[in-house]
């Protein structure tokens, strides 16, 4: 067999388990690699086309994304796709969310990477959460409070430990009893300094006090009410339509990951302003106007803080970029054979093709 070596293609494979053994579940690490594919965007180092979006079921939006994103100054071109299909826990008892990250060098235009991508899509949403708390949250805050038990409620958890590391308390508050003492259990597991209980599905108990709230819900209603918001709180907004117009009327600023998506989507601050009850000029900037310096921050102990981050493609790409390096430096994974050689390079060819 005389296969030529020059046309063999390669890629790594990495499974969930081997970015994790790889040291991937590192907030820090994420919302570094989120700061700056942010700038990088800013400064039209990236290339961010439009998603494309197939839905199948319109009523329960089951549904696959593509996501594509390159970083010309890195000289990486990545896609996630990612399948959203909202019955899968009640239906089905399966998560609700898969992905998978393909990385490709667009010197050549090979794979260089096939990654599982639930885990960075999951980081992402935490890492922007905490990114911000970082800029808008008060850096003593003690105590944190969800709506919300899920994956994303204990990523934003990770993240918000991360950002503001005074943090101490934690409430929970979710549909069941049940799901609130797995959300204990499996955080208190991670977090032992933290002292973490359940609300007995008390939201308004929750969010008591806090310095820090996250609403992190698949409902579609205002569940988090403006009564219950002390001043000086910082709010992360997750999900879609989770909390009533009276929060973000009292709020001394309000951020995004990016404004014009936003207010495109099904968000509470999109319907306010659909609604006629937010402007454009209610909106103080977005989060890497902050980051760059350009916009203040938290300027003051008792200011309300609202930031919605709807979710910007190339950031899970370049937390996808930075999780292969640190992957690929931990000796996980495995190597992917895309070819041997060129198609009418296989001297067996004449006996694998049909006619």
């Amino acid at each position: 067999m005389n296969m030529n070596k020059q046309h063999e293609i390669h890629c790594h494979y990495f499974s969930q388990e081997d970015l994790l053994g790889g040291g991937c579940l590192d907030m820090k690490l994420a919302m570094e690699a989120a700061k700056n594919a942010m700038l990088d965007h800013r400064g039209g180092e990236v290339l961010f086309p439009e998603k494309i979006v197939q839905i199948f079921n319109d009523e329960t939006q089951e549904r696959i994304n593509c996501l594509p994103a390159t970083f010309l100054n890195r000289k990486v071109c990545g896609v996630k796709w990612v399948s959203v299909f909202p019955p899968n826990p009640v239906v089905h008892g399966i998560q609700n969310l898969s992905a998978v990250v393909i990385l490709s060098e667009i010197e050549h235009g090979f794979p260089i990477a096939i990654m599982e991508g639930t885990l960075c899509s999951n980081m992402r949403v935490g890492a922007m959460g905490g990114l911000a708390a970082r800029h808008l949250a008060r850096q003593d805050s003690e105590a944190i409070g969800f709506i919300g038990s899920g994956e994303q409620a204990k990523m934003h958890l990770i993240a918000m430990k991360t950002a503001v590391p005074s943090l101490k308390r934690c409430c929970v508050g979710a549909k069941t009893e049940e799901e609130e003492a797995q959300f204990v259990q499996e955080m208190s597991a991670i977090l032992p300094e933290m002292e973490i209980a359940g609300a007995g599905t008390d939201l308004q108990r929750a969010v008591d006090g806090a310095d820090v709230i996250v609403t992190a819900t698949s409902a579609q209603a205002p569940l988090l009410k403006a009564d219950w918001v002390k001043p000086g709180a910082f709010y992360s907004h997750v999900g879609g339509w989770e909390d009533e117009y009276a929060v973000a009327k009292a709020c001394s600023k309000i951020v995004c990951d990016d404004w014009e998506t936003v207010k495109h989507r099904t968000q509470t601050l999109s319907r306010m302003y659909k609604d006629g009850e937010l402007t454009d000029s209610d909106v103080h900037g977005n989060l890497v106007d902050i980051v760059a310096g350009e916009k203040p921050g938290r300027e003051r102990d008792d200011e309300i803080i609202y930031f919605n981050a709807v979710g910007l493609a190339f950031t899970d790409i370049g937390i996808a970029l930075a999780m292969y390096d640190r992957a690929l430096e931990a000796g996980m994974g495995q190597d992917l054979k895309i070819q041997s050689t060129m198609i009418f390079e296989h001297e067996q060819l004449r006996d694998w093709v049909r006619i």
